[in-house]
């Protein structure tokens, strides 16, 4: 018996479907690394996309982003930490235009 855990990441690679579950984890991963460690920054920001090794973020408003460099350093080493963050060494982020998200 094996846990389905264990099999998701067989099956996605069997679905082409590889980057897609490595995007998820990355956004679950950074969304919990986010609340724990920049509670402020929680529900502003949110991952757009994987770039390589980079994470590339949107944040709602410039205080936002702001943080979030201030933080990159803790932030990649404990994202670096999980399994969803294996090889990521960059973050960067962008302001989203327009003003937050309602």
């Amino acid at each position: 018996m094996r846990r389905i855990g264990d099999l998701i990441p067989d099956a996605a690679r069997a679905l082409g479907l590889e980057d897609e579950l490595r995007l998820a984890r990355a956004i679950a991963t950074f969304e919990a690394l986010v609340a724990e460690r920049v509670p402020a920054a929680a529900g502003a920001c949110r991952v757009i996309r994987l770039d390589g090794f980079a994470l590339v973020v949107e944040a709602d408003a410039p205080i936002v982003g702001q943080e979030l460099r201030l933080r990159s350093g803790e932030l990649l080493t404990a994202f670096a930490a999980t399994p969803g963050g294996v090889g990521v060494r960059d973050l960067r982020v962008h302001v989203r235009r327009g003003g937050p998200r309602v």
